[in-house]
């Protein structure tokens, strides 16, 4: 059995002749990790995230794996980036306002192929065609996006993203029907991303009553959201002709594609396993993307500081949102101060045995969120450096 002592031996001999910050990603944990999401798909495709991603060397690993088929996006510019790159099956999951975009999508054959665009309400359409132009001739492949939040109590209680409008069968209906009567567009999916169960981990460390709260909860989300998305499934099919319905996330890849509606299902975070998606029952990946930050000083016994680090992720402001402390294991933030912009002490007694110029390697709290902080990732094979490839923003793309 790998120890992680051996790991950080691995990625320190790896990675000797470069100088800290630096990301890397290991490949055999990734490959691992690739595996694991096909073989919890249980048949059915899986769309892979790319802003859990955010390395198109990395993308292109993977869809070149059985198992995996197209690519979720996260803006419109990085769609079409990504379709000129070769990407020929893209699900731009978010809407957009990018009217320039909208203006090259609806000229380019090629690009009108391979996009499918999110749509939930109306004014959405009357975007996109004023964007059009006089060249915009070209039909916009729609996909719809159903509500998955639960509500309790009437609805005064919603547990769940705030993202579509659209939640009751015959509001997805009337508005697909309207897509469909609208020049120029074609509905040809359903997506439904249920985030308070791909999300949100249902076995946390030291807290088994947070647990058995989120597992009752999500057991309940799970039956709600099955029925109501089979008879949003049924009554959308009535006036379009669906090639996909997409649902899930890494969290929940088990319970969405149990679903006889669902044909596919996303998935990014679960090939890096970044520190959030620690604390679930279904499945334990292995983290493979990491990032190391070189220890500056020694303030005292017990104490060192590494350069940097202070890399926090979306979302609700809170500890866990933080990246973590990873190998040597046993350090761990300065309350006083925790992840600092320019420095950050850790404290803990492995930090007698790091010296200047030492590395600490830190999981990030999220996914792709740590490519925006790096130009390139070092892909590891054993105790090598096997490649090294650029992250988006290595290639001079930020799309957010």
């Amino acid at each position: 059995m790998v120890t992680l002592s051996a790991d950080r031996a691995r990625y320190d001999r790896a990675t000797a002749h470069l100088d800290a910050p630096l990301a890397i990603v290991d490949l055999a944990a990734f490959d691992a990790n690739a595996e694991d999401l096909v073989r919890r798909a249980g048949g059915k495709p899986v769309r892979v995230a790319s802003k859990s991603v955010r390395c198109r060397a990395l993308l292109e690993r993977v869809l070149r794996l059985d198992g995996f088929r197209g690519v979720m996006s996260f803006t419109l510019a990085e769609s079409i980036w990504l379709a000129r790159a070769g990407v020929d099956d893209i699900l731009l999951a978010y809407p957009s306002a990018d009217r320039a975009g909208y203006a090259e999508l609806t000229s380019d054959p090629k690009l009108a192929r391979a996009i499918t665009v999110l749509l939930d309400d109306p004014a959405q359409l009357d975007l996109i065609d004023a964007a059009r132009g006089e060249a915009g001739t070209e039909e916009v492949r729609a996909c719809l996006e159903l509500d998955t939040a639960l509500q309790l109590f009437g609805g005064r209680v919603r547990i769940g993203a705030r993202r579509s409008p659209l939640r009751a069968p015959e509001a997805l209906a009337a508005f697909a029907e309207l897509v469909q009567q609208r020049p120029g567009f074609r509905v040809v999916g359903l997506m439904a991303y249920e985030g308070h169960i791909a999300g949100v981990g249902d076995s946390i460390a030291g807290r088994p009553f947070r647990s058995r709260m989120v597992q009752a909860m999500q057991g309940k989300a799970r039956a709600e959201l099955a029925g109501r998305r089979a008879e949003v499934v049924r009554a959308v099919r009535r006036v379009a002709d669906l090639e996909f319905v997409n649902g899930g996330g890494t969290g929940s890849v088990e319970s969405t594609v149990a679903e006889d509606a669902v044909t596919e299902v996303a998935a990014g975070s679960g090939l890096y396993v970044p520190r959030l998606f620690d604390n679930y029952r279904s499945f334990q990946g292995r983290p493979a993307a990491l990032f190391a930050q070189p220890v500056v000083r020694r303030p005292g016994v017990g104490v060192v500081t590494v350069l940097g680090g202070g890399y926090p992720a979306s979302g609700a402001a809170g500890a866990d949102r933080s990246p973590v402390p990873y190998l040597p294991e046993g350090l761990r933030y300065d309350p006083q101060e925790g992840a600092g912009e320019v420095q950050t002490p850790l404290l803990g007694s492995a930090a007698d045995d790091l010296l200047i110029g030492d590395r600490v390697w830190f999981r990030h709290a999220k996914a792709g969120e740590l490519c925006e902080r790096f130009a390139e990732l070092q892909l590891i094979e054993g105790d090598r450096i096997v490649e090294t490839v650029p992250t988006y923003r290595g290639e001079g793309r930020t799309f957010l």
